[in-house]
């Protein structure tokens, strides 16, 4: 059996075409990039990354090289549950979520992405295998956006083949937010699946009282409607918003879903496989989610999530937003007529320009 030779992590900032505005993280104008790349002892090679929106990325990429590689060298690398909890337990009393899980994930990745390529195939059929055409929105990050600019991204999303959109709500005003979805769903049609995401902007009360003035407007779901500590408020919004809720970005373990779900207070979980402790954690969230008869979405890292979900028979949408990392990748996400195509490529298939990448080092 192969044993791991060498681990290389690599962080980078990595300019946004435009500044990005939300409820709660404000402008954004770059991402940090964390890459892992792990080398076995006859030369394959697997690639693993995790992303901040402006900060901690270092953190992360410093738990990577100086907690995660010298208990991970020299170990066999396709035993991935057992180095998961190697690595959890490593970081458990200092961590427990944050940039441990950021950490962990990247590794995580790095090494299914690597066992797929030794076994020649698509990390999607590794996984299981179900569909490899996955329904797909484009996440707008618009929440400043003027209405008309709003109109005009939604125009070319949908040019591009999306068939569901995500947009920003949580401003000042509700008033405000119920205008700006109305004219949305005007321009879309009536079933056209339209999504919110109020990225944690309100307190239970004022999500519940969001949900009842949206419910005309026929959404799919309402993401991130309260902070994600707030399980008790999330299980009263689904009871008493009448609008479906997707949340989970912000949860960074396996327990954390396990509580919000049997709490009742997700109708879509939504885990990001670069936080949530990786694929490793990413599935078993999956699985439980079906356990609950719940379908199961997903936020960020579009390039290998779409992987993820093309292995889950539970699977609602994948939210595909490039954070201009598509400049920097070799063949950047397919969609065709709204569905996302996981590619046959083996392992996830993500090529980086690393050559790209080498002046974006931050200084």
């Amino acid at each position: 059996m192969t044993a791991i030779a060498r681990i290389d992590t690599d962080l980078y900032h990595i300019p946004l075409p435009v500044t990005l505005t939300d409820s709660t993280h404000g402008e954004m104008t770059f991402f940090e990039l964390v890459t892992v790349r792990i080398r076995d002892s006859e030369g394959a090679e697997g690639v693993g990354y995790t992303f901040t929106v402006g900060a901690n990325g270092r953190a992360a990429h410093q738990t990577i090289v100086h907690d995660l590689t010298p208990g991970l060298i020299g170990q066999r690398a396709d035993l991935i549950e057992l180095l998961w909890q190697k690595m959890w337990w490593k970081m458990h009393y200092g961590g427990r979520g944050g940039a441990a899980s950021l950490a962990i994930s990247a590794v995580d990745i790095a090494l299914w992405d690597l066992k797929a390529k030794r076994h020649g195939v698509p990390l999607w059929t590794l996984l299981g295998g179900y569909d490899s055409h996955v329904p797909c929105y484009a996440g707008g990050i618009d929440l400043w956006f003027t209405l008309d600019d709003l109109l005009a991204q939604t125009e070319g999303n949908l040019k591009k083949g999306f068939r569901a959109i995500k947009m920003k709500v949580g401003r000042p005003k509700l008033s405000e937010d119920v205008t700006r979805v109305k004219a949305m769903r005007e321009f879309l049609g009536e079933d056209f699946p339209l999504m919110v995401d109020a990225n944690m902007r309100w307190s239970a009360d004022e999500a519940i009282r969001a949900a009842r003035a949206l419910q005309d407007s026929n959404l799919t779901w309402i993401e991130e409607p309260t902070i994600p500590d707030d399980v008790l408020g999330h299980a009263r919004i689904v009871r008493e918003g009448g609008v479906p809720i997707a949340t989970g970005e912000n949860l960074h373990t396996l327990n954390e879903f396990q509580q919000l779900i049997h709490a009742g207070g997700v109708t879509f979980p939504e885990p990001d496989v670069t936080n949530c402790g990786g694929i490793t954690v990413f599935m078993k969230v999956a699985r439980l989610a079906e356990s609950y008869n719940l379908p199961v979405t997903s936020h960020g890292a579009h390039d290998i999530t779409v992987h993820l979900l093309a292995a889950c028979p539970n699977r609602a949408y994948l939210e595909a937003h490039g954070f201009g990392l598509d400049r920097y990748i070799a063949e950047p996400l397919q969609i065709v007529e709204g569905r996302a195509i996981a590619p046959d490529r083996p392992g996830h298939g993500i090529e980086f320009d690393w050559k790209g990448l080498e002046s974006l080092r931050p200084r």
